[in-house]
């Protein structure tokens, strides 16, 4: 692993997707020193690191978040474009090796992508039971939710020593 530079976004609420308005969005570009096998090292990583639940997939294509859990994506594959914290929001640019932090509540929605593009997601080890919110969902409730997600114990790739805990303080 490299030592790792991370870019905070700080999301305001948008429409009914409240994002996290203590808790930046961190967006770590190129993980790994070695490039190959991406999908092994972000699950073995956030495995070490109690990120539990992990997935192989990609971004759905509407504007969602999660309430009950903050969420990691880790670029396994290929390229794309998207949109974090809402229809009006932050398109970002990722590509294999890069990965996003997601505090509970940033909305995001995949724009576009390249054919071979696939993400490893996973979520802080007892926020597994993760739910799925959009637009249409009573936003005041969620917020409820959002304020009561604890921080994780450990940076997803890094460990206790990592960035995610220097950016994501109580």
């Amino acid at each position: 692993m490299k030592e790792q530079t991370v870019t905070p976004l700080h999301l305001q609420p948008d429409g009914n997707i409240p994002n996290n308005q203590q808790l930046p969005l961190l967006l770590y570009r190129q993980v790994f020193a070695d490039s190959n096998n991406l999908e092994h090292q972000f699950k073995e990583a956030f495995a070490q690191h109690n990120w539990r639940g992990s997935w192989t997939n990609g971004v759905y294509d509407y504007h969602h978040y999660h309430s009950k859990s903050h969420e990691v994506l880790g670029v396994a594959a290929g390229s794309a474009t998207i949109v974090f914290g809402g229809p009006g929001g932050e398109e970002v640019e990722v590509k294999a090796g890069d990965m996003v932090v997601l505090p509970a509540g940033t909305g995001h929605c995949r724009k576009s992508a390249s054919s071979d593009f696939s993400v490893v997601g996973a979520y802080p080890g007892g926020q597994e039971n993760y739910d799925i919110c959009t637009q249409e969902d009573d936003m005041e409730e969620k917020k409820q939710h959002i304020k009561q997600v604890p921080l994780p114990g450990a940076d997803p790739v890094a460990g206790k020593e990592g960035p995610l805990l220097l950016h994501w303080k109580q």
